[in-house]
């Protein structure tokens, strides 16, 4: 394997926001990247292609095509498929490879994930991103984990990341995003029913100036516009990783009364959207309204047509 992290070739497992993200900024350093997705074989794979083509990377049919030929992997899928991924990607790894497992999953996943990979001979590092990928691309925090972190941090720093360990023990980085997003995630699911409600009876101005009474911090409006953008446009997701949360909660010896909710109302609202009730997912104005009510609104038709 290459020593300098620029002349590594990359594999990027999930080439969706995230992955498409960390292909740009790599590509602009003319580092060599490959990717796979699932949904390459299917009707949602021409985007992806279109965008490999412009950016210069080299798509691959299987999780085995992309790790026989990489140096370092990027495992960035659906929570419910880290450990998958990990046993796909396990089966033929080169000795020596680096894994960066840069899902939103439970310690005990991340554990398991590892013990494939090490297992085989890799290098397994949980990665766990502290906020939005979009707003600073590679630079998002991120936060390492296990015992290859502290080898990896610099060789992941050198090629743009902003990467900090956390602790050589796999799962604590892990739990610091868990317990993060039972409050991000929960925030954005009260957020939609709060306001939603208070739309439906009309009070919508009195909670707003009541919240922002409280909480003179926040931009309340902007709040709820960004809440429900990004949960239109990435329930599913989200979802998938809150039910990961509540297990994390699980593993605690706790029961997860409020992750369970804020799956439940995550996967709600992508099930909406999936029914188009918030416009055509590939259109440019998708997810995009600067005003929380609109979405409200339509969230409230549907409601009364189906009564």
């Amino acid at each position: 394997m290459a020593g300098d992290p620029r002349r590594w070739q990359i594999g990027l497992v999930g080439y969706g926001e995230v992955g498409r993200i960390l292909a740009e900024d790599l590509r602009q350093q003319d580092i060599k990247v490959s990717a796979y997705d699932i949904k390459l074989g299917g009707e949602q794979g021409a985007p992806l292609k279109e965008h490999a083509a412009k950016f210069g990377v080299a798509l691959v049919t299987s999780h085995a095509e992309l790790t026989t030929k990489s140096d370092f992997i990027i495992s960035a899928v659906t929570a419910s498929q880290a450990v998958p991924v990990a046993r796909a990607c396990a089966a033929v790894i080169n000795q020596g490879t680096w894994f960066l497992d840069f899902n939103s999953a439970s310690p005990g996943a991340k554990q398991r994930a590892a013990a494939l990979i090490d297992g085989a001979a890799g290098r397994y590092v949980e990665g766990a991103v502290m906020t939005s990928v979009p707003p600073y691309r590679i630079r998002v925090p991120l936060l390492l984990g296990g015992p290859g972190a502290r080898e990896l941090e610099p060789l992941l720093n050198a090629i743009g990341f902003a990467a900090k360990v956390a602790s050589d023990k796999l799962g604590v980085s892990s739990a610091v995003k868990m317990c993060r997003s039972i409050m991000i995630k929960g925030l954005e699911a009260m957020v939609i029913e709060s306001f939603t409600t208070a739309r439906a009876y009309g009070v919508e101005d009195a909670v707003l100036a009541s919240l922002a009474e409280t909480f003179p911090g926040i931009d309340w409006e902007e709040q709820g516009a960004y809440c429900f953008q990004r949960v239109i446009e990435h329930g599913r997701r989200r979802a998938e990783e809150v039910r990961e949360v509540a297990e994390t909660v699980r593993e605690a010896g706790l029961t997860p009364w409020s992750a369970q909710g804020t799956a439940e109302r995550q996967a709600w609202m992508a099930d909406l959207a999936d029914e188009g009730l918030f416009g055509v997912r590939a259109s440019s104005q998708f997810a995009r309204s600067a005003d929380w009510r609109t979405e409200a609104d339509r969230i409230l038709a549907r409601i009364h047509r189906t009564k």
